[in-house]
């Protein structure tokens, strides 16, 4: 049988078929417009990501027995705001995660209603992304569109509407919501009453991997797909990244280059960081993980190779670089704001350090080196709660670079181990879709059969030693140059 895993990113939507024993049979991606109609604002048409599905999927199954498809299953980019009206019309294009215009939203979560109060709620404290902050934006400014919502979703699962007619979500991706009770699983009715809506506007909840649905019967014609079909609820790009990469069960760890940056820590139990730093969230493989997200992180890079440097070249600019841990140019990789852990959407990119002899090269390493240390410092917040990290997985566009991975192994000081396949959030959809259909016991038996690890980037002791040392110089930056950000704007 095959099971279809569809990745909704920023920039594209990944379409995934994988078989029954875990092998990858065809992948195919379809790209989107971004918006950004004033500055840190960023949006998309859903019936773009829709679009691209649909003219996807004829692509991905060509050449294979389309009536062997029996399960699809999602990983989306999460907190993405989007509103129907009572026709199933979408209101407004989609409010995404790395949108920064809900400070004053946020500021008057956290300040007024309360940081305590809001983690009580639900395991976490507000950030410019989060949708419960849009949300207040939308009924704020845009009052008429606020009154004609009936349901709210996100990104993901305005996909799965559109496949089943089924309104779901699942508890990964509801927990990045500030609209999840997280410890017990189900909606927050002290965060319904604060944002002004009905709890009927909200999804139903389901795990990541159990059957909401199956395909629409004119859909399941179109595509040549059995009516059998079956829709699982899927998760969060993350969480679904994590079950790609085998992040799964007690104290496993993954870090993802993708456009933003994350380091999941899972585990069997509930936790949460005392000072609300990282997110607390529920797993796709039905128990909770702890996560620090940086807004960008491969997108540096490419903003830097691409609008600054001028070159799709990456790999020969990165050649040049051969003395790790000698840099002495430093970056601030906060060209969209910073989530984890400052919690600023205010923060801007800042390169500190420049001298007459600092080098293009010099500045390309600044900016891997400037992800990996942000990286760090919510690494440095999941250690001090006491999990014992020495090794981790690491998926997404920016870990293809065997040079950025060596970087991000001595600045960690850490383990990182390299798969034999990483297809991220697209691998995880397929693997929940394959629990979903029964194929595989639990989420854990099928990573376990599935993900395989075939190298390792070890830390070089005296590399590892340096960056030590540059790290301690690094989070003295932030500090420094934080009051100065508000007033740049």
């Amino acid at each position: 049988m095959y099971y279809i895993g569809i990745d909704l990113g920023t920039s594209a939507v990944k379409l995934l078929l994988m078989s029954g024993d875990g092998t990858i049979e065809n992948t195919v991606t379809k790209e989107y417009p971004l918006y950004f109609p004033h500055s840190g604002w960023s949006e998309q048409q859903p019936e773009d990501w829709w679009d691209a599905v649909c003219s996807g999927l004829p692509e991905l199954l060509d050449g294979f027995n389309r009536e062997e498809v029996a399960g699809i299953s999602f990983g989306g980019q999460m907190h993405g705001l989007v509103i129907l009206d009572d026709e199933d019309n979408v209101i407004r294009p989609a409010i995404l995660w790395n949108d920064g215009r809900t400070g004053k939203q946020t500021d008057y979560l956290n300040c007024d209603i309360g940081k305590a109060a809001l983690s009580e709620y639900t395991a976490n404290i507000a950030f410019a992304g989060f949708t419960a902050p849009k949300i207040l934006w939308v009924k704020e400014n845009e009052p008429e569109n606020f009154d004609r919502i009936q349901k709210i979703m996100l990104p993901k699962d305005y996909i799965a509407y559109m496949l089943t007619g089924v309104f779901s979500c699942d508890y990964s991706d509801a927990s990045g919501m500030l609209l999840l009770d997280v410890k017990n699983k189900c909606w927050s009715d002290e965060m319904i009453r604060i944002c002004g809506i009905k709890k009927e506007m909200l999804p139903t909840l389901y795990e990541s991997y159990e059957v909401t649905g199956k395909i629409k019967p004119e859909l399941a014609k179109r595509f040549g797909i059995p009516l059998s079909c079956v829709i699982a609820a899927g998760a969060g790009d993350n969480a679904a990244a994590a079950v790609g990469t085998g992040t799964v069960g007690e104290g496993q760890c993954n870090i993802s280059l993708g456009t933003s940056g994350t380091i999941f820590v899972s585990s069997s139990e509930f936790g949460v960081d005392p000072n609300n730093a990282l997110h607390a969230f529920a797993h796709a493989d039905g128990h909770y993980h702890l996560m620090g997200c940086m807004l960008s992180a491969a997108s540096c890079n490419k903003w830097w190779m691409d609008d600054i440097l001028g070159t799709q070249e990456y790999e020969k600019e990165q050649s040049k670089i051969k003395d790790l841990g000698d840099n002495h140019v430093f970056f601030l990789p906060y060209l969209m704001g910073e989530r984890s852990p400052h919690n600023n959407p205010d923060a801007r990119g800042t390169f500190i350090g420049l001298t007459m002899d600092t080098t293009r090269e010099d500045m390309t390493q600044a900016v891997l080196e400037g992800v990996a240390f942000a990286i760090r410092d919510s690494f440095e917040v999941a250690k001090s709660l006491g999990n014992q990290i020495d090794r981790t997985k690491i998926c997404g566009g920016g870990a293809k670079s065997p040079l950025w991975r060596e970087i991000i192994a001595n600045v960690l000081n850490i383990k990182v181990d390299i798969l034999e396949s990483e297809e991220g959030p697209g691998m995880g959809g397929a693997i929940l879709a394959a629990v979903a259909c029964g194929e595989y016991p639990t989420v854990e038996d099928a990573c376990a059969k599935i993900v395989k690890v075939v190298d390792t980037v070890e830390p070089n002791p005296d590399t590892a030693a340096k960056y030590e040392e540059k790290y301690h110089k690094f989070v003295k930056i932030y500090p420094t140059v934080k009051d100065l950000f508000s007033e740049l704007l």
